[in-house]
């Protein structure tokens, strides 16, 4: 069994980030995981559009963009423009879902919905028709390498049931490493997000590869 790895370049070198972003391809990743933070939906700033347009430059990887920030359809078309080619936000910082949905899928993108470890799954379900895929959050966002929540594995399998036949992936962001992507897989997980475990290895390569493979 093998899922797709999306590095998060919140752990990456800020100062050779275009040389980090590079490697990954290299190393076996699927995605580039970018984690946007405004610092009022939660308690860090990271980088926005111009990071995204930067990057794009030095990979062929799909760019994952993970929107951490309030009225995130005041930025969707501009971090479309700038390369992005997943766009995931969180609903409820949103004043219109539909809207964001809407115009990612315009650009021929895929858009997600992200789950904060204290939002239920089925706050959602109306939603589910909607999009590409949900990402699952096993910490609260803000900060790299916290504490896995254990509770937040069961929402793999409920969010599992929730989908049923319907082509939507799961991905799951936060405290993801060997010793639990196994369990993950096989309650449904599509994608995994991870930082610190890959861009922390002295092989990259190898983490990658061992999270696929497991």
């Amino acid at each position: 069994m093998s899922i797709k790895i999306s590095p998060s370049i919140l752990s990456a070198d800020f100062a050779k980030m275009g040389e980090d972003v590079a490697k990954l391809s290299k190393w076996g990743a699927d995605w580039v995981h970018c984690d946007v933070m405004d610092g009022v939906f939660c308690p860090n700033i990271t980088f926005g559009i111009p990071m995204i347009k930067a990057i794009r430059k030095y990979t062929d990887l799909p760019l994952d963009v993970h929107l951490m920030i309030v009225k995130p359809e005041r930025y969707v078309d501009k971090f479309l423009d700038a390369g992005a080619d997943i766009i995931t936000f969180h609903p409820e910082v949103s004043e219109s879902v539909e809207t964001i949905v809407d115009t990612v899928h315009r650009h021929g993108k895929l858009v997600g919905l992200v789950l904060n470890p204290n939002i239920e799954v089925k706050s959602i379900e109306k939603y589910i028709d909607m999009i590409d895929l949900v990402m699952l959050m096993g910490v609260y966002p803000g900060f790299s390498a916290q504490k896995f929540i254990e509770s937040t594995m069961d929402k793999i399998s409920q969010l599992k049931a929730l989908i049923g036949e319907r082509n939507v992936m799961i991905e799951f962001d936060g405290g993801v490493s060997v010793d639990n992507i196994q369990e993950m897989a096989k309650r449904g997980l599509d994608i995994a997000v991870s930082g610190s475990y890959v861009f922390g290895a002295q092989d990259p390569a190898k983490a990658i590869r061992t999270l696929k493979e497991f």
